[in-house]
């Protein structure tokens, strides 16, 4: 508990007030005319700008991350063989690159026992493996089978579940700088949904660069905190890589003292975790759980592009621990009160 009586160790502590019609259910048009919050760290002060004025709080020099990563088409429905009974296979991953044994999301987890099998579409047969932490299963694929294309034919994005009315395509939900080879996500790094292609050139001609890096979005993104102490909470492992052209750059921007600004949560997480495992940003891939909350030293980002979180997440704790708690909360409260969108398709905050 800190010195304004704050209990940083409990769940409660990161919850807020939100009415449910301020829950964005579909993207504004063009990406770039959502609303954007730009929240002065030193100084508390909030601006409320469009997220293209961004433009007007870069500097020449400052460097933006972006996470490279595309959304796969997870969410498979199939039917339980034998039976009538529906089923929806939720995919996370492959266990091992090319392998046809993936973990995954069950419904109806608690009927299908371990060896049930599940026909896709047609023809295509999966068996339900054990039970690992937290309802995440294996599911085992022929081994004649391709998996990715399996998915591709039958999967559909998966929106969060808070997203119930929307008419957006799919395209919608992923970022225009997105690359089909990265395609290993089962969400979207949200905060980059608002950069059209001409307002990152428009960055570029300031004066400000951009590169890239890649966290494979999975449970421990989005996985709700269902543990009051969250030092109980389970982090699932996510894959993060960064290349060497984006450690150089990183490198490069400190050397001058300009700014690594992230664009959203993942990037954060993707280069501290670096900065925590190796001393430094430097090129590799790791598998990280890095749980950022209050207390958290913060070694490379300088400022963070992020969208609307939810109430009691740990992406809401880990910009607290970026901002300041009171900070974050008076934001969030004067965004509510501003008729603010949350959430995926939601508005932007900058915080500087």
């Amino acid at each position: 508990m800190d010195s304004t009586g704050h209990d940083f160790s409990k769940t409660s502590t990161y919850d807020y007030y939100l009415p449910k019609e301020l829950i964005a259910q579909d993207p504004v048009e063009p990406r770039d005319s959502s609303r954007l919050m730009v929240l002065h760290k030193d100084s508390g002060i909030r601006e409320h700008k469009i997220f293209r004025d961004i433009k007007d709080h870069l500097r020449e020099g400052d460097l933006l991350v972006l996470n490279d990563t595309r959304v796969l088409p997870a969410r498979v429905t199939g039917v339980k063989k034998n039976g009538e009974a529906k089923v929806e296979i939720f995919f996370l991953s492959p266990t091992t690159a090319g392998s046809e044994k993936w973990t995954a999301l069950v419904r109806p987890g608690r009927k299908l026992k371990e060896g049930s099998r599940v026909i896709l579409g047609d023809d295509t047969e999966v068996t339900v493996g054990e039970r690992l932490e937290d309802g995440v299963r294996y599911i085992h694929f022929s081994p004649s089978d391709d998996p990715f294309a399996i998915i591709h034919k039958y999967g559909t994005t998966p929106l969060p579940h808070y997203i119930t009315e929307t008419h957006a395509e799919p395209e919608r939900y992923q970022t225009v700088y997105s690359r089909p080879e990265k395609e290993n996500s089962v969400a979207s790094p949200t905060a980059g949904l608002h950069f059209t292609d001409r307002l990152l050139k428009e960055i570029r001609e300031m004066g400000a660069d951009e590169t890239f890096v890649t966290l494979q979005v999975g449970l421990g993104t989005f996985r709700p905190v269902k543990t009051e102490d969250i030092s109980q909470h389970i982090m699932h492992s996510e894959l993060c890589e960064v290349p060497e052209d984006t450690a150089a750059k990183i490198r490069e921007t400190k050397a001058r003292g300009g700014r690594v600004i992230a664009v959203g949560t993942t990037v954060v997480r993707t280069l501290e975790s670096f900065a925590l495992h190796y001393g430094e940003v430097r090129a590799g891939r790791l598998d990280t759980r890095l749980f950022i909350t209050p207390g958290f030293d913060f070694r490379v980002i300088d400022a963070l592009i992020t969208n609307y979180h939810l109430p009691k997440s740990t992406l809401l704790m880990l910009v607290s621990a970026f901002a300041g708690y009171d900070l974050i909360m008076e934001a969030y409260r004067e965004a509510v009160e501003m008729r603010y969108r949350f959430f995926s398709f939601g508005d932007s905050m900058f915080i500087c």
